[in-house]
């Protein structure tokens, strides 16, 4: 590890680009649906971009100001992997409404003629119409700099909006700087409802949905092709004598031939009517064979005596698979299956749906789900001929339940939410709501909400060389009037620790995903609670280097966890990095001013979480099925996850300093945390490619070891017995697969420790680690192996 990895400096490889271009332009050029296609060609045109923009030198991937001439503050156009395509988000050529504005004030249709006319009496004056109104939308955060100038021209700030103007003033022809007029009613400032999808977005997934094909056949099948086949076999069963009852003993006569007649007629005729079904059609099949002896029967040949043998074991297999018609249990059936066929289907209840969802507003979420999901009534009965009572089924509902308007915990409770990555979806509105309370002035908090949103609408840039993402006070906007905030302290601690909270209790299997993240790191600065908190690193780009947040996070992890079952399971010297953080911070204080302006690292972490994963060497995978051998991608993930066992990502730091308590406890954290690495464990199972599986499971297995060590003694021996309780509930591979891990964690409890490569008791405890460089043995399934062996 380099003590100078500050001053590397590493660039994009264009190998990325060039593949993600092939993908799409195939895409473009074979597959089947039109939207796909067109939206591929949208991203061939972007990916050509990225590339020119690369070998022409305007574009420097990995830097925060990625387009040349462009400063940091501008929203760039972001593809995916965080490449910028040179294009400004909030650029390229005017939107319709900034035509329709440009005819309204009478100037020409250019963005320099629109800004020039803002800055008149005439157009202040409309801006502040907007301001007052809350009539508008944000889309972009450039289209809210218009409007913050105005707001500083109003209240008597013409320094800070001169200011402003001028550093916005070279962009003018390029970057749209107005809001989008809005005719809905204005965003709630102070709602703690949130919602997944609108209304309208849900009336859209409903009108996307089709007639099922499967369902529709079985249908028909119930509704029109059994009950013909009954008339077939009960015609045929006229002609049965005997005592063995088999058909054609008796000679059909002319009133049974002509009755036949009026059968395949009908058949004609429902065939080309019901078209879903071809069983039917199948001269294999049982009603076939019948169809066609009848035909034949009716057309007078008579039948050899192949044809009649087929007719006699037809009529024979029904008659005991079903009983004969009219009997007790074939009535019973026919009922139950006519009762089946005639529920309503998902595609006409889909239909009613839309239409109760065509009385709401559509741009918002559903408060009261009742009305919508009541069972069809009698109105919608004489409408739609759907039998009144019939109750909409499980798939609908969750659609519908999508758009449900509720606080985030409730969404979360009903699994509206169902993982953090869809909760870091929802969160930056809560944010956005707690950020703009912090300004006095009513309008200047509208306006502050919706720039907030439209900013976490920025995709992150790849970055390289430890810059960090643009945050929302970069903005000159928002800078211009930060003298307006208020103390915001309090609230945004709050809403920080019921977040926490939150994505603990709800998700403790899961590590926090960055966009979550950044917006508790939003909250953690505005609360002043001196809560670092750190995202998960990309392997691909690690560049051996750690900001100075990490040892901090680890140091917090130190005060919290000292002495505990997680220092001791993961051989952590957490006093030791107390030192270190000393030391650093001792020699970062006597830094000159250049070395200051430098980005800032934390060598000495960074050497410890080296030495941690070389230290940190698993037993070999005896299959070697997609090892990751000699992957420099996988060395960089094992030091990355020892930063992440360092600092527990997140967790101590969201406990020891923010205060999270999430309920029932700690000790059901673990458990479910278990019952995550469990469902995993399963996945590893003949998977050809394990580890993305097996780094899951390890990230899971951490999140349980630092719960169960929040819980006293007894409780965790407690808990360990239930957990080895519920993995012998699992099928027998997980069980083996999960004994070493669970081996070595009650090896730790009980006071052992592991050997330094995480191994104790000739390997059957073992520490329980994602990464690997030279296969894992959570791969190799135990039973399989020891089935051979005996």
């Amino acid at each position: 590890m380099n003590d100078d990895a500050d001053q590397q400096h590493l660039t994009a490889n264009p190998g990325y680009a060039q593949g993600q271009l092939a993908k799409a332009f195939t895409t473009a050029l074979t597959h089947e649906d039109a939207d796909t296609r067109r939206r591929a060609e949208g991203r061939v045109t972007r990916w050509r971009a990225v590339l020119a923009g690369m070998s022409g030198g305007l574009l420097s991937i990995g830097s925060r100001t990625p387009v040349a001439g462009l400063p940091a503050w501008v929203t760039p156009e972001v593809v995916h992997g965080g490449f910028a395509t040179g294009a400004p988000g909030a650029g390229g050529p005017l939107q319709p409404y900034e035509t329709r504005l440009a005819e309204r004030f009478g100037v020409p249709a250019d963005r320099r003629a629109l800004f020039a006319h803002c800055l008149t009496d005439t157009g202040l004056a409309w801006l502040w119409g907007q301001l007052n109104s809350g009539r508008y939308e944000v889309t972009v955060p450039e289209e809210g700099a218009l409007l913050t100038m105005a707001w500083l021209v109003r209240h008597g700030e013409t320094a800070a909006a001169l200011d402003l103007v001028a550093e916005l003033e070279p962009f003018a022809d390029q970057l749209r700087f107005l809001p989008r007029p809005s005719a809905g009613r204005p965003v709630p400032e102070a709602s703690d409802a949130l919602h997944r999808r609108t209304v309208s977005d849900t009336v859209d997934r409903l009108v996307r949905r089709r007639p099922n094909a499967a369902v529709e056949t079985q249908r028909e099948a119930l509704a029109v092709w059994q009950p013909f086949g009954d008339e077939l076999l009960v015609h045929w069963l006229e002609t049965a004598g005997g005592e063995d009852g088999r058909v054609l003993e008796r000679a059909p006569d002319a009133d049974w031939l002509e009755r036949g007649a009026a059968l395949l007629s009908r058949y004609r005729q429902l065939a080309e009517e019901h078209t879903h079904c071809g069983k039917h059609r199948n001269p294999k099949e049982n009603p076939g064979i019948l169809r066609g002896a009848l035909e034949e029967t009716v057309a007078r040949r008579a039948l050899d005596a192949r044809r009649l043998g087929l007719l006699r074991h037809a009529v024979a297999s029904m008659v005991r698979r079903r009983g004969l018609p009219g009997s007790a249990p074939h009535a019973e059936l026919r009922r139950v299956q006519r009762a089946q066929a005639a529920l309503p289907s998902h595609h006409a209840l889909a239909q009613v749906l839309v239409g109760r969802l065509a009385g709401l507003s559509q741009e918002s979420g559903i408060a009261d789900l009742a009305p919508v999901l009541a069972p069809v009534s009698d109105p919608e009965e004489r409408e739609t001929g759907l039998p009144a009572g019939a109750q909409l089924p499980p798939v609908l509902r969750r659609v519908v339940e999508g758009a449900l308007s509720a606080p985030v915990a409730t969404l979360v409770e009903r699994g509206v939410v169902p993982s953090a990555e869809v909760l870091a979806e929802l969160v930056p509105r809560l944010v956005a709501v707690t950020t703009a309370r912090s300004y006095d002035d009513p309008a200047l908090r509208t306006l502050m909400a919706a720039n907030y949103r439209a900013f976490r609408n920025r995709r992150s840039l790849l970055l390289l060389n430890l810059e960090r993402q643009v945050r929302i006070e970069e903005l000159p906007w928002v800078r211009a009037v930060a003298a307006q905030r208020g103390d915001g302290t309090a609230e945004a601690a709050l809403l920080l620790r019921q977040l926490g909270e939150l994505a603990v209790r709800g998700f403790p299997g899961t590590i926090l995903p960055n966009p979550l993240v950044r917006e508790l790191g939003v909250l953690a600065r505005q609360s002043q609670l001196g809560a670092p908190l750190v995202e998960e690193l990309a392997a691909d780009i690690f560049m051996d280097a750690f900001g100075p947040k990490f040892l901090v996070a680890a140091g917090i992890a130190g005060e919290l966890l000292g002495g505990s079952l997680y220092e001791r399971y993961y051989g952590i010297d957490y006093a030791a990095i107390r030192e270190l953080a000393i030391a650093e911070a001792s020699e970062s204080a006597g830094r000159g001013r250049a070395d200051r302006a430098r980005p800032r690292t934390s060598p000495g972490f960074a050497r410890l979480c080296a030495e941690r994963a070389a230290a940190a060497s698993s037993a070999p995978d005896r299959s070697k099925s997609g090892s990751s051998s000699g992957s420099w991608v996988a060395a960089n993930g094992k030091v990355i996850e020892q930063s992440q066992i360092l600092t527990t990502h997140n967790l101590a730091t969201l406990v020891h300093r923010v205060g999270i308590a999430p309920e029932p406890g700690w000790a059901d954290l673990a458990r479910r945390c278990f019952a995550t690495v469990c469902r995993l464990t399963t996945r590893v199972h003949r998977n050809p490619w394990p580890y993305p599986t097996i780094k899951d499971t390890a990230y899971a297995w951490r999140q349980l070891v630092f719960h169960l060590s929040l819980c006293p003694a007894a409780e965790q021996r407690h808990v360990l017995d239930e957990l080895d309780a519920e993995a012998a509930r699992h099928p027998a591979h997980v069980t083996a697969r999960l004994a070493p891990a669970l081996a070595g964690l009650r090896l730790v409890a009980d006071g052992g420790t592991f050997a330094p490569d995480g191994t104790a008791d000739e390997g059957r405890a073992r520490r329980l680690l994602g990464w690997s460089t030279d296969g894992h043995w959570l791969v190799t399934d135990p039973t399989a192996v020891e089935t051979k062996d005996s």
